[in-house]
Order: structure tokens, then sequence, then C-alpha cells
């Protein structure tokens, strides 16, 4: 009983946020929208991430390397290939702008 009370209540959640953002959408048809640049920051290093992700995946895999599923660092669970990724997204910029000062003095 209350699972079904709980599913019925998640799929009114569900369509609720489905009317306003379609509302919202027609509200703002003939406004042209910018994104932020933060907004593109973001959207680069999720993209960056993305690809080495599937890169250290593909070469794991290549190399039938034993990965474990999940470390838990202070009582979070997290995947080594994913926070791998994102380090290296992160780090990427610092060390291509450093080497672009290196070598192209």
């Amino acid at each position: 009983m209350v699972v079904g009370l709980l599913l019925v209540f998640l799929v009114l959640i569900g369509l609720s946020l489905w009317l306003r953002v379609r509302s919202y959408r027609d509200s703002v048809v003939g406004i042209e929208t910018k994104s932020s640049p933060v907004a593109l920051a973001v959207q680069e290093l999720v993209a960056t991430a993305g690809g080495v992700y599937l890169a250290i995946v593909a070469l794991t895999s290549f190399l039938k390397l034993d990965m474990p599923d999940k470390v838990t660092l202070m009582t979070v669970g997290v995947d080594p290939l994913a926070v791998t990724a994102i380090v290296l997204a992160i780090v990427q910029p610092v060390f291509t702008r450093v080497v672009c000062k290196i070598f192209h003095r």
C-alpha cells in the first residue's frame, strides 16, 4: 500500500515537472538564449571527462586489468576510473598551459 502511494506520488511529481518544463519552453519560444561561460566550462569539463573515462575503460578492458568496482573514501563509495577521469579532465588545462609557457618562450 505504501509502495503504491509512493509510486503514484513519484509519477505525479514527474508529470508536474514535465508540464512545468513544457510550459516554460512554450513561454520562451521567440527568445534567443545564450549559454553562460560557467555553463560552457562545465559542459566542456563533463565532455572531456566522459571521453577520458571511455578511453580508460577501453584500455583496461583491452589489457584485461582487474580494477575494483568501488573504492571507499571517507564513507563515500566511488568508481576509481570515474574519479581518475574527472581528475585528469581538471588537470588537463593546467598542464597544457604550463607546457605552452615552457616551450613557447
